[in-house]
């Protein structure tokens, strides 16, 4: 019909809300009727104060302990740590301490050193070896220890 609205479809011109809400038999909304529709969406009272102190304590409280735990073992991490450097210095000197008492003994073990510190204290080397074998027979010839030296009495001293 040439005469009436285009009805609200595909092709039709989009309608003001007025025009549509006078059509339907009412008035649009002012500004306040909203605002009071909106308001009983909301429920009463101040919800940002109280509602959120408590959650603001216990996010700032689970920080604070999060980082002082951090803090308290990063400086158990370093006294870990100088300790271990002291015990690598100590391993150190331990080792050197070793080595130099090794040396020593090797010198005292050297089979120069020991025939001289033998003679010193009167000690004569020994001769060909005799064993006694379980049946009573003897194997090997045994001969006498030399003399020790007429100068001293035995014990590497002079009398």
């Amino acid at each position: 019909m040439p005469g009436t609205a285009p009805e609200a479809g595909r092709g039709a011109a989009p309608r003001d809300r007025r025009a549509v809400a006078a059509e339907r038999g009412r008035t649009a909304p002012t500004p306040q009727q909203r605002l009071a529709r909106l308001a009983r969406l909301v429920p009463a009272g101040n919800p940002a104060g109280p509602a959120r102190t408590p959650f603001v304590l216990l996010v700032v409280v689970l920080l604070g302990s999060g980082l002082l735990t951090l803090l308290l073992l990063n400086a158990a991490v370093n006294q870990g740590s100088f300790e271990l450097s002291e015990l690598e210095k100590r391993t150190e000197e331990l080792t050197d301490e070793e080595q130099a008492l090794q040396q020593e003994l090797d010198s005292y073990s050297a089979p120069g050193d020991l025939a001289e510190k033998a003679r010193e204290l009167g000690l004569v080397p020994g001769g060909n070896p005799a064993f006694i074998l379980p049946d009573g027979t003897v194997r090997g010839a045994p001969s006498p220890v030399p003399e020790a030296d007429p100068g001293t009495d035995g014990q590497g001293e002079r009398p």
